[in-house]
């Protein structure tokens, strides 16, 4: 399989890493320090396995890499609309494209029933440039659960968990999906197909959903957030009206808040994503992340007093600092 990785951060470069040692052929599109370090040593990934040092042939041009078997988007959500613009020489008549990223994608609900079946949402993509450069029928889902960071660039550390689900946005188990799969778990990793998933979207969604914009907000570890009992209350009521409206557009959660949390408390003294940007004065994902949800719940008549409060301020917050447009 001819794979491409679009982005070569904690994700991608986990993933570029493993895919080549898995028979794959293996390349990638990066810019500035990490293209530069790509270039002279390759792809590093350390962890608990040991250490993954292996080349990587890279490029700032996607026209230099040519059409993929598939390509793996791993960029923040705010990098995504550049990304359309330039992705079209990696895609061949069948290439299909996985995004790795976090949140509500922005072809959530094509392919998908339910009350808002095939709508756009337009704090994803306001203006459908996105759904145009990358049609939903190229599309292959893919939900993350695993710890990751950049050490520098193009040096990766693992920290726990290796499971990335994929499926079809219609649910179908395609020959497609069952070789992307196939591939992923050459590469030592697991990779369930999904029937649904959208469910496995929201429901990672729902967990961290209020971790990465309180911790932005505050500056505090995640054992900390949950350690105060207002602010855990707090996140407590917003997985509730998250999780009301997961069971409106056909994702029910099982778990209740308390017992999500329980598996939160694991990961320890954690950094979010979103608290590392706010940290390195990068642009935070809090549309895929919040603002979707609060989209989602104005579509369809909810009332989220939680989750409004929880996006004005993490907004507010960000916007002062100049990482979300005005």
């Amino acid at each position: 399989m001819k794979v491409c990785v679009v982005g070569v951060g904690a994700v991608g470069g986990f993933l570029a890493g493993r895919l080549a040692t898995s028979g794959a052929s293996i390349c990638a599109v990066a810019r500035g320090d990490t293209l530069k370090a790509l270039r002279e040593r390759g792809i590093v990934v350390r962890g608990d396995q040991g250490t993954i040092e292996v080349p990587l042939n890279v490029s700032d041009n996607p026209a230099e890499l040519g059409p993929q078997d598939l390509v793996i988007v791993a960029v923040k959500a705010p990098a995504l609309t550049e990304v359309s613009r330039t992705i079209s020489p990696l895609l061949g008549p069948d290439t299909a494209v996985m995004p790795a990223m976090n949140g509500v994608p922005w072809w959530f609900f094509q392919g998908f029933g339910g009350p808002l079946a095939g709508r756009r949402l337009d704090s994803l993509d306001p203006n459908g440039s996105i759904a145009h450069a990358i049609s939903v029928e190229r599309i292959v889902g893919c939900v993350v659960h695993g710890s990751f960071s950049v050490v520098e660039p193009g040096v990766i550390q693992h920290g726990k968990g290796r499971r990335f689900i994929v499926g079809e946005p219609d649910g179908s188990i395609s020959p497609r999906v069952q070789a992307i799969a196939a591939q992923l778990e050459a590469a030592g990793l697991e990779a369930p197909v999904s029937i649904r998933i959208q469910t496995d979207i929201w429901f990672k969604l729902w967990g961290n959903m209020t971790m990465n914009p309180i911790s932005g907000l505050t500056g505090a570890t995640v054992d900390r957030i949950l350690d105060d009992p207002l602010v855990s209350r707090f996140c407590l009521d917003v997985m509730a009206e998250a999780a009301r409206l997961g069971a409106k557009i056909g994702c029910p959660i099982e778990q209740t808040g308390e017992e999500r949390m329980a598996v939160t408390r694991k990961i320890g003294a954690a950094r979010t994503s979103m608290l590392q940007d706010v940290e390195e004065g990068h642009p935070v994902e809090l549309d895929a992340l919040v603002t979707a949800v609060y989209e989602i719940a104005r579509l369809l008549g909810e009332k989220t007093p939680n989750i409004d409060l929880l996006l004005g301020l993490s907004r507010l917050h960000a916007r002062v600092r100049r990482l979300y447009p005005d």
